[in-house]
């Protein structure tokens, strides 16, 4: 039981290297926000592709929003990718 629950670590260990080694990226407004977020979801960078004295204060607001949340659902998908693929090896009948 105590090799099992080693082994669960280790993998879980592994699991959280790979995903931080994993870049995704959500944009809006055709590429004038992107933000980048790592597979464990942390924040690596916001960028602003303009001048952002340009626009409504709401309109950035609302473009960095949808960037990160199409960010936060690629990191989501990897990430559970990554669960799935860790239980399997744990419990091959899965």
């Amino acid at each position: 039981m105590f090799g099992k629950m080693d082994a669960m670590k280790k993998m879980a260990e592994e699991s959280k290297s790979r995903l931080d080694s994993i870049v995704v990226e959500g944009e809006a407004g055709n590429g004038l926000i992107v933000v980048e977020l790592t597979g464990n979801r942390a924040v690596r960078s916001v960028k602003i592709n303009s001048d952002h004295t340009l626009m409504e204060k709401e309109d950035l607001e609302d473009l960095i929003t949808v960037a990160l949340q199409r960010a936060v659902d690629k990191a989501n998908a990897i990430n559970e990718q990554e669960v799935m693929s860790s239980a399997k090896h744990l419990f091959p009948g899965m």
